[in-house]
C-alpha cells in the first residue's frame, strides 16, 4: 500500500491521471529535481505522452541510494517499468533477475543507432548488448564562469592553459571581492571532482589504472594521483564557508547571483543558468579545466525494465525510440544543459558550450568514460569516500589518502 501512495503522489504532482485510462500506464523511477532537471524531464515527459504512454512517476532525488531503492523495489514486487541508472553493475544485477533488455534493435529500427557517437554507443553498451538508452552527453568536470565578474576581477579564464596559471589568480579575484572557486562539499560532488581532476591531470592511461575494470594498485601512488590530492587540498582552502553540505544546483547559483567567479562541475550546470535567464556566451563562459589531458565523459543513461507483458515491453520499446528521437533529443539537450547524444541534429541551434563539448568529443584520445560504466561499485565509492575524508579534514596528507586508496584497494580488490 506504501508503494501504491508513493505512485499516487507522484503522479498527481506531475498532473498524470490515475483513473482508468487508454494508454499503456509506465511507472518511471528517476533521479531529477533540480529546475533544469525537471524542465528536461516535462519535454520528455510531453513526448510520451503524446504516443499514447501514460507516465507515472516516482522521483528519488539524486545522491539517496537510488540504485539501491531501485532493487528494492523490483525484489519487493513493485518494479517500475522505466529507470535513469548509469551504474553498470545495476544492470547486471537486473540481468540475473532475468530484467532489463537489450535495445539495440529498437535503436536499430528507430534510425538512431547510426547516429550516436563512439563515446555514446560505448557508454550504454553492457557485456555486448544496449542496455540503456541515451539522453544527454555531459563533460564531468567543466569550468563554468560568470563573466560580469570576471570582467569585474580583471580576469580572463580563456587565457589561462594550466590549472597553475588559474590558480596564480585567485588571490585577485579574492581583492576583487569574490570567492574564486565555489564548491559543493558533498560526498558526490568531491567524488566527482576527484575524478574529473584525475582526467585533467594525469590522463588517460593513470585515469583508466584507477578508475577502469582492472584497477592497477601500482598507479594509487603515483606522482599522478598524489598531484590530484594536492590539487584537492586546494580547492578545499579556496572553498568558502558555505560549501559544507551544498547542493550542486544552489553551488551553481553562487556564481550564477556573482558571489562566486566559478565552479569545476558537470556541465549540467548549464540547465541552471539558462533557467535563470541567462546565455552562453553572453552572461557566462565554459571552458575545460586549463591544461587538461583528458575529459571526463558522462552519458545520462536510462534503463527499461523488460519481461513484464507483452504491453509494457512494447510500450517500453516506444519510450525508448521516443526519447532519442532528433528532434526530443534536441529541445530535452536545450534545457538539460546537455549535449544531443545524436549526430544529426543541426549544429547551428546548439550554443557555444555544447559546441565546445562536440569539439572535446571530436578528440578520442582525450576523453574517458565516467567511472559508473567502468569500474566496480565498491571500489567507486571507496574512492568517494576517501576522496571526500581528506577534503573534510585538513589534518589529512597526501600520504595519509593513498594509504587509505591502498587500504581499500587490498580490502575490495585484492
Amino acid at each position: 500500500m506504501k508503494h501504491v501512495t508513493n505512485y499516487l503522489s507522484a503522479a498527481l504532482m506531475l498532473g498524470v491521471s490515475t483513473m482508468a485510462v487508454e494508454a499503456e500506464d509506465l511507472v518511471v523511477f528517476q533521479q531529477w529535481s533540480s529546475p533544469a532537471e525537471v524542465a528536461a524531464l516535462k519535454v520528455l515527459h510531453e513526448a510520451v505522452s503524446a504516443k499514447g504512454i501514460n507516465w507515472i512517476d516516482i522521483t528519488i532525488p539524486h545522491d539517496t541510494g537510488s540504485s539501491v531503492s531501485l532493487l528494492n523495489l523490483v525484489v519487493g514486487g513493485q518494479p517500475p517499468n522505466i529507470f535513469s541508472e548509469n551504474n553498470t553493475g545495476v544492470y547486471r544485477d537486473l540481468a540475473g533477475m532475468g530484467l532489463g533488455r537489450d535495445l539495440r534493435e529498437a535503436f536499430a529500427e528507430s534510425g538512431a543507432l547510426e547516429h550516436f557517437s563512439d563515446a555514446v554507443t560505448k557508454a550504454i553498451t553492457i557485456d555486448g548488448e544496449i542496455r540503456k538508452m541515451p539522453l544527454g552527453v555531459h563533460i564531468d568536470g567543466m569550468l563554468y564562469y560568470n563573466q560580469e565578474v570576471a570582467a569585474a576581477a580583471d580576469i580572463d579564464p580563456n587565457s589561462w592553459s594550466s590549472l597553475d596559471e588559474m590558480y596564480a589568480d585567485f588571490e585577485k579575484i579574492r581583492a576583487a571581492g569574490y570567492t574564486p572557486l565555489a564548491v559543493g562539499a558533498q560526498q558526490w560532488q568531491i567524488g566527482y571532482l576527484m575524478h574529473a581532476m584525475m582526467a585533467t591531470v594525469a590522463g588517460p592511461e593513470i585515469y583508466n589504472n584507477v578508475y577502469g575494470g582492472e584497477p592497477d594498485p601500482a598507479a594509487l601512488a603515483s606522482a599522478e594521483v598524489r598531484s590530484v590530492f594536492e590539487w584537492l587540498r586546494k580547492f578545499q582552502q579556496a572553498a568558502d564557508e558555505g560549501s559544507v553540505n551544498r547542493d550542486w544546483n544552489m553551488t551553481t547559483n553562487e556564481v550564477i547571483t556573482g558571489k562566486a567567479l566559478m565552479q569545476i562541475h558537470g556541465d549540467w550546470m548549464k540547465g541552471e543558468w539558462r533557467a535563470a535567464g541567462k546565455e552562453a556566451g553572453t552572461d557566462f563562459g565554459c571552458i575545460p579545466v586549463p591544461g587538461y589531458k583528458a575529459v571526463a565523459v558522462t552519458v545520462d543513461g536510462w534503463g527499461a525494465l523488460g519481461g513484464q507483458s507483452a504491453e509494457k515491453d512494447a510500450a517500453q520499446i516506444l519510450f525508448a525510440q521516443t526519447v532519442t528521437d532528433a528532434a526530443v533529443n534536441a529541445a530535452f539537450a536545450n534545457v538539460k544543459g546537455a549535449t544531443p547524444v545524436r549526430d544529426d541534429v543541426p549544429v547551428d541551434g546548439l550554443d557555444a558550450c555544447s559546441k565546445r563539448v562536440i569539439a572535446l568529443l571530436g578528440d578520442n584520445d582525450r576523453q574517458v568514460n565516467n567511472p559508473s560504466v567502468t569500474v566496480d561499485s565498491d571500489w567507486s565509492n571507496a574512492i568517494w569516500e576517501v576522496a571526500f575524508n581528506y577534503w573534510s579534514d585538513p589534518a589529512m596528507s597526501v600520504d595519509d589518502a593513498v594509504a587509505a586508496l591502498e587500504a581499500q584497494y587490498d580490502v575490495i580488490l585484492n
